[in-house]
């Protein structure tokens, strides 16, 4: 066993030794190497921070399809809804109104199911200013005082969001 160990450490002692210029050569590929890796590492975790991005946009995107799912149901729906209110506006004016009752619960009705769909109105108030990113302008008439500038003068027909979008802008009088 002895005479093993021996033959074992003899053949050890006889390998060469590296040359400096070997090593510097080991060295500069380890270099390489170190950096060929690094750079592998960064584009994974660009395109994998990409990837977690891209999930995250569609989804928010398909939330949002679903909730403005039915808007082209319900803004062909509008133009009925306002009919009915002028409806029973006019029926009010002549004090008419235990005849209309049950157009007045069909716009309930149709009212609390718009609502549950997630429709609101636009809230736009006489006096308030005029901002065209979220009314629409449909006429301009002089006003009657100089603190009206700029502001709506009348309502003419309402507006209303489906969410966060808007789906018809409230046409309104400004003054100039």
């Amino acid at each position: 066993m002895a005479e093993k160990q021996t033959k074992s450490s003899a053949t050890k002692k006889k390998a060469p030794a590296k040359s400096k210029a070997s090593k510097k050569q080991e060295d500069t590929v380890l270099v390489e190497l170190n950096d060929a890796l690094s750079q592998e590492k960064d584009k994974y975790l660009r395109l994998f921070a990409e990837f977690e991005n891209f999930k995250k946009r569609t989804t928010k995107e398909r939330i949002e399809l679903f909730k403005t799912a039915g808007q082209e149901v319900i803004s062909s729906l509008l133009p009925i809804l306002d009919d009915l209110e002028r409806a029973i506006s006019q029926f009010e004016k002549q004090d008419t109104l235990e005849e209309i009752q049950g157009f007045v619960l069909i716009n309930n009705k149709l009212n609390g199911i718009l609502k549950s769909s997630g429709l609101e109105i636009s809230t736009v108030n006489i006096g308030d200013v005029f901002d065209a990113e979220i009314h629409e302008a449909i006429t301009q008439i002089h006003a009657p005082e100089e603190s009206q500038k700029g502001k709506i003068i009348d309502v003419v027909e309402k507006g209303y969001q489906l969410g966060e979008k808007i789906i018809r802008y409230p046409k309104v009088v400004v003054g100039k």
